[in-house]
């Protein structure tokens, strides 16, 4: 049984294994309807728990087919629906019952500490959906996608963030020093890495830089990356922060500066900080990196579950 929380805490070869088994696997769906389950059905008779305190679209739709297509079923519950929380029950008690009951837990939450928590009680293995200071099963899909249309490592690229100092930027910090890939981070001063993330980076002494200029952030970028920079639940002055990133709107102008073949990638969904005619246009692969996330969810499965070969 293994967990996959942080990508911080998974070994390379771990993460590199997981890539390479979501190569294999959507290869060999391509003849298969949405709903037929892959020869051996692996994970046959498991079942993922999946809790949501926070709204979900692809995570929702991606696991559920990931376990339907290894041959397991799925069951999602929202925090609002359960007892958990102040009153009522606690999360140790909560955890020995999704334990009794599934094979497998997937949380989506806006709180880190109850992930940890979720962790050190159940006995089951954990995968983080998405919490304030990672989004792990998002990223290493893109790593996936970058290879897959580059058809190169990653390592051999430059990959740029333009965007706010997030959960998913983290975990992209996380797979740099992974994969050992080069990382150009453009973002407004007070919006620059956490002292935290800053120390990881420099601890680790990987190729990464930030830049107030998103111009210079972009230079010979080959992928860039972005992400909303009004999350659902910012506590902020929208309108202010939109003006701040004014300057980083990833539109046709700025992305000139990039290579020519530079790919455009979002984890969805968008807001004011790319055009229409970036995110619909040719350099844009945002649908088909959404759709990978199946194929890298499956491999995460098997990973947890110790399936994986």
């Amino acid at each position: 049984m293994k967990h996959f929380i942080n990508l911080k805490d998974i070994p390379a070869k771990d993460l590199r294994k997981i890539v390479a088994d979501a190569k294999k696997r959507k290869n060999l769906r391509k003849k298969l309807s949405t709903l037929e389950v892959d020869k051996g059905a692996p994970l046959k008779g498991k079942l993922l728990i999946q809790m949501f305190e926070k709204s979900s679209l692809r995570t929702r739709l991606s696991f559920y087919l990931a376990i339907k297509q290894l041959g397991g079923g799925t069951l999602t519950l929202r925090s609002n629906e359960l007892h958990l929380g102040q009153g009522g029950e606690s999360i140790a008690d909560t955890a020995k019952i999704l334990s009794t009951y599934g094979d497998g837990f997937m949380i989506r939450t806006d709180s880190d500490d109850k992930v940890e928590k979720f962790k050190n009680f159940l006995s089951i293995p954990v995968i983080n959906g998405l919490s304030p200071s990672s989004h792990p099963t998002q990223v290493l899909s893109d790593v996936f996608t970058v290879e897959e249309i580059k058809n190169k490592p990653i390592s051999k690229l430059n990959i740029c963030w333009i965007g706010d100092s997030n959960n998913v930027l983290n975990s992209l910090v996380a797979a740099s020093v992974k994969f050992s890939f080069k990382l150009s981070i453009g973002c407004p001063k007070n919006f620059e890495p956490s002292k935290e993330l800053r120390k990881y980076i420099k601890k680790n002494n990987k190729k990464i830089f930030i830049f107030n200029d998103a111009k210079k952030a972009v230079k010979n970028a080959d992928v860039i990356f972005s992400d909303k920079v009004i999350s659902l639940n910012d506590k902020v002055n929208k309108k202010k922060k939109i003006n701040q990133f004014k300057k980083f709107k990833i539109d046709k102008k700025l992305i000139s500066y990039a290579k020519k073949d530079c790919i455009f990638l979002h984890c969805l969904p968008r807001g004011s900080e790319v055009s229409d005619e970036v995110f619909l246009g040719k350099q844009s692969y945002v649908w088909q990196q959404a759709l990978n996330r199946v194929h890298v969810q499956k491999s995460i499965l098997l990973y947890c579950f110790g399936k994986l070969r």
